[in-house]
């Protein structure tokens, strides 16, 4: 048996395991794009309207723009605190300790981190309004709904990041640090000349993640916000949702569904674009989440 032949008939498990559950449902989700359907009664073929409808949807085109929000202040902060977290206590006695607290919050489902939150938080009747009588406007201000949902994600997944980061400090060969040390170069001069150019995979194969998380993000909006106050907090992930589940369009959320699995594509594309050529054409390592 020639090696071609070998190595074919070992990947077809996962050729057969991706039909099964990535292509057979994109397949179905691009027929229900073409029906109008509520779920119940049968289906009215419609054409390309509902893909046609997504160019005239006001609330579609807010959702984007909340999540390109949402993201743009989540993803710098998180690498900002993955990196300083990393580097600070990269060495020191505390370095287990903390990483371990880090990254605590992530083994918690979403859900159980969430109503632990709420109940924290909540200004009428949380545990924080209750002890200092600081009633935070979370549910009645869209910044501070925002930043809310923001810091939730950040407490949740910066140990993914920290731990990513660690890992790729420690891949660093200290003799090219301490090469640059005997040159003159100061602890500032070797952490922005050399560690973190190193450094610049990592941190790019986790921006390319984290974007791809955050265009996903809805199940802390669920809980947290329900997507108020005023829509504010309604992502492109929490909108699917209420077309789908709530107006019971079925039909014109798997054309929306369509609609973030191209943006999804496009963003996760350049970002691995730049990616390559940040890096020569070598891939990053890593793993992260945001």
């Amino acid at each position: 048996m020639s090696t071609r032949l070998r190595a074919r008939l070992w990947a077809l498990p996962a050729a057969l395991a991706f039909a099964l559950f990535g292509a057979v449902p994109l397949l179905a989700v691009l027929r229900y794009a073409t029906w109008s359907w509520s779920g119940i009664g049968d289906p009215e073929p419609v054409g390309a309207q509902n893909l046609l409808r997504l160019a005239s949807d006001a609330d579609l085109w807010r959702s984007l723009g909340t999540t390109a929000a949402f993201a743009g202040i989540t993803i710098p902060t998180f690498l900002a605190l993955s990196l300083g977290i990393a580097v600070a206590i990269r060495g020191t006695r505390a370095e287990r300790f903390v990483k371990a607290l880090l990254f605590a919050p992530g083994l918690v489902t979403v859900g159980g981190s969430a109503i632990a939150w709420y109940l924290l938080y909540a200004p009428d009747f949380g545990v924080v309004a209750e002890l200092t009588g600081l009633r935070l406007p979370w549910t009645t201000e869209p910044w501070a709904a925002l930043a809310y949902v923001v810091a939730f994600t950040l407490w949740q997944q910066t140990g993914y990041g920290v731990l990513v980061v660690s890992a790729a400090l420690r891949g660093i060969p200290a003799d090219v640090q301490e090469a640059a040390r005997l040159d003159g170069a100061g602890e500032r001069a070797v952490f922005r000349f050399v560690t973190l150019p190193l450094l610049r995979p990592t941190l790019t194969f986790l921006t390319v993640v984290a974007t791809v998380l955050s265009l996903q993000a809805y199940t802390a909006v669920y809980l947290l916000t329900g997507g108020g106050p005023y829509g504010t907090t309604r992502v492109l992930g929490y909108y699917l949702y209420e077309v789908a589940f709530e107006r019971f369009e079925l039909g014109y959320g798997a054309a929306v569904t369509l609609f973030v699995l191209a943006v999804t594509l496009l963003v996760a594309a350049l970002q691995a674009r730049a990616l390559a050529a940040r890096t020569g054409g070598r891939p990053a390592a890593g793993r992260g989440a945001a």
